[in-house]
C-alpha cells in the first residue's frame, strides 16, 4: 500500500521516514519529495508498505501525532492525477 506522509519537518531524510514507518511493519520504500531545482524537502513523501494491514495500522496510529514538532497527515495515497499538456514550449521570442 502507497502511503502519503504530509506536514513533514523539511530536515527530515528518507531513512529518517523509514525508521518512523518500520515499527509498525515491513517498508519496501519510504522516499521524501523534493524540489528538483533546489533540491529542499518539499514537506511531503509517501511510503510502500507491502502488507496492508501494517500499513492501515500505521496510518490509523500516526496521522495526527507530532513528529518534531509537527502535526503529521498521514493517510493513504490517491493516485496521481493526469495533468493536462502545457503544449509545445516556444520560449522564441522574437526581437
Amino acid at each position: 500500500m502507497n502511503i502519503y506522509v504530509g506536514n513533514l519537518p523539511y530536515s527530515i531524510v528518507d531513512s529518517s521516514l523509514q525508521a518512523l514507518f518500520e515499527g509498525f511493519g515491513t517498508v519496501s520504500s519510504a522516499r521524501i519529495i523534493t524540489d528538483k531545482f533546489s533540491n529542499n524537502s518539499k514537506g511531503f513523501g509517501f511510503v510502500e508498505m507491502p502488507n496492508a494491514a501494517e500499513a492501515q495500522k500505521a496510518i490509523a496510529e500516526l496521522n495526527g501525532t507530532q513528529y518534531e514538532g509537527r502535526t503529521l497527515v498521514v493517510n493513504e495515497a490517491r493516485p496521481r492525477e493526469e495533468r493536462p499538456s502545457r503544449g509545445p514550449r516556444n520560449n522564441h521570442r522574437p526581437y
